[in-house]
C-alpha cells in the first residue's frame, strides 16, 4: 500500500501565480508616470512671468494660444482671426460663461493680444483671462 503526499498530476492547480500580473502592472504604472507630464495641451509658447497666484479650476477651460508668429490656436488647432469668434462659440456650445485662457508669447505685440481679448469680450464672453509663467527669482 503506497500513499502519495501532495497533489496528483490529474488535479488542477488551485493557486494563482500573481507575480506576472504584478510585473505587468508595475510596468504599466511606470509608463503612465513617464507619459502623463507629456500630455499637456497646447502650442509651445514662451510665456511671460508674473508673481500673481494661480486661479482655482472648476472645469476644463478653453485655451486660446497666440504664438510668436501671431498665429492663433484654439487648444491645438490653428484658426484664422476672422473665424475665431464663430469657432469659439461652436467649441463652447454657445455658452458665453465658458472660461477662456489666453496664452500669448512674450515676443508677440501686446496690442495683438488685447485685440483678440477685446473681440472675445465683445462677443459676450465674460471669463477671459491671461496665462503667465510663475515668477522665478534670478
Amino acid at each position: 500500500m503506497s500513499f502519495k503526499l501532495g497533489r496528483s498530476s490529474k488535479e488542477p492547480m488551485s493557486e494563482i501565480n500573481v507575480t506576472p500580473f504584478v510585473d505587468v502592472m508595475l510596468v504599466l504604472l511606470i509608463i503612465f508616470m513617464v507619459t502623463a507630464p507629456l500630455l499637456t495641451v497646447g502650442v509651445q509658447v514662451d510665456l511671460p512671468e508674473t508673481s500673481a497666484d494661480s486661479l482655482p479650476e472648476e472645469q476644463e477651460p478653453l485655451t486660446l494660444t497666440i504664438n510668436s508668429k501671431g498665429e492663433i490656436f484654439i487648444q491645438e488647432s490653428k484658426v484664422e482671426f476672422d473665424s475665431l469668434t464663430a469657432k469659439i462659440l461652436a467649441v463652447s456650445k454657445n455658452r458665453t460663461d465658458t472660461r477662456i485662457y489666453v496664452r500669448g508669447d512674450k515676443a508677440i505685440n501686446y496690442g495683438r493680444v488685447l485685440e483678440i481679448m477685446g473681440m472675445l469680450s465683445g462677443s459676450g464672453f465674460t471669463k477671459v483671462a491671461l496665462i503667465s509663467e510663475p515668477y522665478k527669482e534670478r
